[in-house]
């Protein structure tokens, strides 16, 4: 018998990744359903991504430095994404 609110939903994927699916459900003592629903859960969306950086800005401001500007987090953001390509951060 299913719970209210749930609906089956079937999606292709390889046989590996369907494998792997159930080996890191296993490895945490839960069903491959769960998993799936607990990790795709945890992943923001762009729009509650967005949200917590305007909450995470504002409390910047607030509390620790209230003269950063636009300018400042544009350019953190380009070092973060320059970092995350491999562009920043190596030895040379």
């Amino acid at each position: 018998m299913y719970s209210r609110g749930v609906a089956d939903t079937t999606i292709k994927i390889t046989d590996e990744i369907r494998d792997r699916l159930r080996t890191l459900a296993e490895e945490r003592g839960t069903s491959t359903r769960s998993f799936v629903e607990r990790l795709i859960s945890e992943i923001p969306t762009h729009a509650e991504r967005e949200e917590r950086t305007a909450r995470a800005l504002a409390y910047v401001r607030t509390n620790l430095c209230p003269d950063l500007t636009d300018d400042d987090v544009r350019r953190a953001q380009e070092w973060r994404a320059d970092i995350v390509a491999g562009r920043a951060g190596g030895r040379r």
